[in-house]
């Protein structure tokens, strides 16, 4: 869409894109799991558990012989425990206006963490990939899907020969909203649990403004929206704000996040990373893009910084 087309939107325009927009928290589309962990050569179990409400959930376990640490992982919104095809339609057209319509592959990541002697449970949260339908298939931006990051501690602790395992997780967008929300419901889940890596945590408001912003969209109508998502959802834009949940943070965690994000604002994952209450934190800035997914594909080209924060606290 050009600029002048942009500013000459017209309001039953507006209230579509409002109505599409808002649709996403109802019934999400998945995208397909195209890769798998045998394509980097490792092997690997295919595993279901249930999350703590019932829903059930989809994984891999890839073991690493003789290693009794365990890495938790899961996904941002939209995505799977594989990634996504962003660089294929239908998702190139949705995320090209963000500068996002690029492959994200995270078969490396595994490949990363396996060679570096990690135990790995990587897994779709509900409503996406392979796992059920849960809570008639709506989005939370974390509040049901804590369910499914608590129902994975409890898989490993309950499974034969992973229940003894040191346990770090490493969640993503959606999955790490979901797991500090976890915290603030659940804490006693987390009592060994060595360390979170939160790869960019969001407040859904944020992301909206600017998804708004990038079809000139003023930024007030950002009120309607959130009438709609919460008609359709039952929650609120201010139900979904991470950043206040981050206040119940109970373990070291480390958040990266792509400071120029097109899609967020850096005070957003700044004031998250403020409200965490423990000492042991830190917060690391991707510069030199604007691209979301360069954040989800930093581990697998800069891994050193990621992998130390484990060895350090495994």
């Amino acid at each position: 869409m050009s600029d002048s087309k942009k500013e000459n939107l017209s309001d039953s325009q507006i209230d579509e894109i409002l109505e599409n927009m808002s649709d996403a928290f109802k019934k999400l589309p998945r995208s397909p799991i195209l890769y798998k962990p045998s394509e980097v050569g490792l092997s690997y179990e295919d595993v279901t558990f249930p999350s703590i409400d019932g829903v059930p959930i989809e994984g891999w376990f890839i073991p690493s012989e003789g290693s009794d640490k365990m890495i938790i992982i899961n996904h941002p919104m939209g995505f799977t425990r594989s990634g996504l095809p962003s660089h294929l339609e239908p998702w190139k057209s949705i995320w090209q206006a963000s500068g996002n319509d690029m492959e994200v592959n995270f078969m490396p990541d595994l490949k990363i963490l396996h060679e570096a002697g990690f135990n790995i449970l990587a897994y779709d949260l509900r409503n996406h990939g392979h796992s059920g339908t849960g809570n008639g298939g709506l989005i939370s931006t974390g509040i049901f899907e804590s369910r499914d990051v608590l129902g994975s501690i409890r898989y490993v602790r309950g499974r034969q020969g992973t229940k003894l395992m040191k346990i770090a997780l490493f969640s993503r967008c959606l999955g790490a909203d979901a797991t500090l929300y976890a915290m603030k419901q659940n804490p006693r889940d987390f009592e060994q649990i060595r360390c979170l890596l939160a790869a960019q945590p969001l407040s859904e408001e944020y992301i909206l403004t600017k998804q708004l912003e990038l079809v000139n969209i003023p930024k007030n109508r950002i009120k309607d929206l959130d009438n709609k998502i919460t008609i359709k959802t039952g929650f609120s834009i201010e139900d979904r704000n991470a950043g206040k949940w981050a206040k119940d943070v109970c373990i070291p965690t480390f958040i990266y996040q792509v400071h120029d994000d097109l899609l967020t604002d850096p005070y957003d994952v700044q004031e998250m990373y403020d409200n965490i209450p423990i000492k042991d934190k830190k917060l690391q800035w991707i510069y030199n893009t604007t691209a979301r997914w360069d954040g989800y594909l930093e581990f697998q080209r800069r891994p050193e910084p990621m992998l130390q924060w484990f060895d350090e606290h495994l």
